[in-house]
Formats: C-alpha cells, structure tokens, sequence
C-alpha cells in the first residue's frame, strides 16, 4: 500500500489540460524563427550559376526543416550559408553576363 493517501493535491494534470500544455507554448514562443533567405535564394535562380544557387536553396530549405526539427543554432547556421551562397551566386551570375555582351559586342564592332 502507499504512503500517500490519495487527495487532490498530488494530483498533476492531464495531457489534454491548459496547465500541461503550457510549458510546449512557452518553448515555442521562446523561439524566434531565424533568417532563412528562401527569398534571395529563389532570386539567385535567375542568375546562370546554376550548381551554385541550387545549393543557396538547399542551405536555405534545410535552414527551415531544422528550425521546424527544433535546431535553433543549426537554423541560423544554415541559413548564414544560405546567404552567402546565393550572394556568391549572385555576383558570379552578374560577371558571367557581364562577361557575355562584352564578347557578344566586341565581335560585333
């Protein structure tokens, strides 16, 4: 037999009650959603660097699964990569066209 009498003060609460689900909230809210750049890496999709801002939208929706897994430094990690790749992509994308009309017009001239 136990020692403690049954009584409603050792009572805790049940799964589906406000008190137990108020801990889950708190974490939640505690958790700011880090950068991803999904945005900047969709627009380096339109620069011809192409194995380069696929890998920026990869860094970018793998920065948005770990925040979703819950990895908060894995996040921001991932999505400072994501940046920097799709920058990267970026300027490589703007010196390959820029590259390009200049051949393209000195053949002309």
């Amino acid at each position: 037999m136990s020692q403690y009498a049954p009584s409603s003060d050792f009572k805790g609460p049940l799964d589906s009650s406000p008190e137990a689900n108020a801990e889950d909230e708190k974490t939640e809210e505690d958790m700011p959603m880090p950068k991803n750049y999904l945005w900047l890496a969709i627009v380096s999709c339109f620069c011809p660097a192409y194995p380069i801002n696929i890998v920026a939208l990869v860094f970018s929706i793998m920065s948005l699964n770990s925040y979703n897994d819950g990895d908060l430094e894995g996040a921001r990690r991932l999505g400072r990569n994501a940046k920097w790749v799709a920058i990267a992509s970026i300027l490589i994308g703007l010196l390959i066209i820029g590259i390009s009309c200049v051949v393209h017009f000195m053949r002309n001239s």
